[in-house]
């Protein structure tokens, strides 16, 4: 039982060595602008900090990001079938979807999901 435990242990750091030094033989001498930018939204970092943004686009954003996170939540129900009761599946399964439909209407109705 030690045996599998060290082989573990050592297996973990082996990986974590490769993993901390593979960077040192990788890396690169000419430095450039758009690398060393870590956003991934359009915006340059080394401008001004204050630039225009439009809050209709932050708000279709924002839908979408829940939306996704509702939906993403809808994707393991068929599975969980089989494993729990069918009619609590079936009852968090329909409040799932009605969360959904209401919410989509209610920004739908509200007009934030046309764009202008």
């Amino acid at each position: 039982m030690y045996l599998i435990y060290s082989l573990f242990s050592l297996s973990l750091m082996i990986i974590t060595l490769i993993n901390s030094v593979t960077p040192l033989f990788n890396m690169h001498k000419t430095s450039q602008r758009e690398k060393k930018s870590p956003f991934e939204c359009g915006f340059d970092p080394l401008t001004l900090n204050r630039i225009p943004f439009s809050i209709h686009f932050f708000s279709i954003s924002l839908m979408f990001l829940i939306f996704d996170i509702e939906i993403t939540i809808l994707m393991p129900l068929p599975i969980m079938v089989n494993y729990t009761y069918k009619m609590s599946w079936m009852l968090f399964n329909i409040l799932m979807l009605m969360i959904l439909i209401l919410g989509l209407m209610l920004e739908w109705k509200e007009g934030s999901m046309e764009w202008k």
